[in-house]
């Protein structure tokens, strides 16, 4: 299949230094070593692959480039026994999309050991609604899952993102009580998603400066960092758990020990990117079955390839709410 051609979203820098993508044609031996060809059906828009759309050099060193951190299709070609021609796949985190070329393509070549067989439970555009969005939201509920659900309510930050919507849906699955904080005025959103309370971003962090606060938050899944982070640790409970994975607001951390030292307050990094695939698989399956969202449908936008650089320039600019799929037909 070499000189197969493809379409793909591929990023370039223009002459006035400014970087654009558009859909073009190239080929399958362009595409990088790996054990494994796959034909792409659908993958989805994160905030990282708006990032390396744009040029941002901490995520894409070298272009062109074509982005797409998930994807999620057909094998084409194999060269291990696990996994056969016409085997349904997903591949997310690790490299792809970042610096090796991603899932806006018809087709990907990647290491055996970045392949996930989907499970049963999913379909192959299921799994794309979910992708790096779902399964980042899904290692933070399983940190926070020695919480029982009679503990008290669960905060989610940065509701009405990728990630933060995920966690709402997911954690309302499991019979937590969920209170949401977005920016955006989607009530109706969230509630659907299975949120019971919805704090806006500038009244939760109406006020900073004191080293612990009252008490509310039994665990918090926060996506956004900053002042919004640092008042979500004030204010969790004594012995609560806090993950962070995102730093959309910033990467600082206002705050002193106290929250750790007087409450037992701990605060878990989460990585997707390089979580061992035995675990990973092990949590797609919680994803496919236990931990699906009932509306999981109904949280994504579908596009186009072509759709793109509309649809990257409203996530740059908060206009995108839950996840935005990409069908590559």
């Amino acid at each position: 299949m070499t000189d197969q051609t493809f379409d793909a979203f591929i990023v370039k820098k223009n002459a006035d230094t400014q970087y654009a993508g558009r859909v073009e044609q190239t080929r399958v031996r362009d595409l990088p070593e790996g054990e494994v060809l796959i034909r792409v059906k659908y993958s989805s828009l994160n905030y990282k692959d708006a990032l390396s759309a744009t040029g941002n050099k901490g995520v894409t060193r070298t272009y062109p480039h074509t982005p797409g951190i998930d994807a999620a299709g057909h094998v084409e070609e194999s060269r291990v026994s696990a996994l056969a021609p016409g085997d349904p796949v997903i591949v997310t985190s690790y490299d792809l999309g970042m610096n090796t070329a991603g899932g806006f393509g018809q087709y990907i070549r990647v290491p055996a050991d970045w392949v996930v067989p989907l499970p049963g439970g999913l379909t192959l555009a299921e799994s794309m609604i979910l992708g790096t969005a779902g399964f980042t939201a899904a290692m933070s509920v399983e940190k926070i899952m020695e919480i029982p659900v009679d503990a008290g309510p669960v905060l989610v930050t940065g509701a009405t993102g990728g990630v933060g919507s995920m966690a709402v849906a997911i954690l309302a699955r499991l019979g937590y009580a969920v209170t949401a904080v977005s920016g955006k005025q989607e009530s109706g959103f969230l509630n659907d998603l299975g949120a019971s309370e919805i704090i806006s971003c500038q009244t939760f962090v109406e006020d900073t400066k004191p080293p612990v606060l009252p008490a509310r938050w039994a665990a918090v899944v926060d996506t956004v960092g900053g002042d919004i982070l640092a008042t979500a640790v004030k204010s969790t409970k004594a012995w609560g758990k806090v993950t962070c994975c995102g730093l959309v607001a910033s990467p600082d951390l206002p705050l002193t020990v106290f929250p750790f030292i007087l409450r037992g307050v701990s605060l878990h990094g989460i990585d997707s990117q390089h979580y061992p695939i035995a675990p990973r698989q092990a949590l797609w399956k919680k994803l496919a079955y236990d931990w699906k969202p009932q509306n999981l449908v109904e949280m994504a936008t579908r596009i186009t390839l072509d759709q793109l650089p509309t649809a990257i320039n409203n996530m740059l600019n908060g206009r995108l709410k839950g996840r935005t799929v990409v069908n590559l037909g």
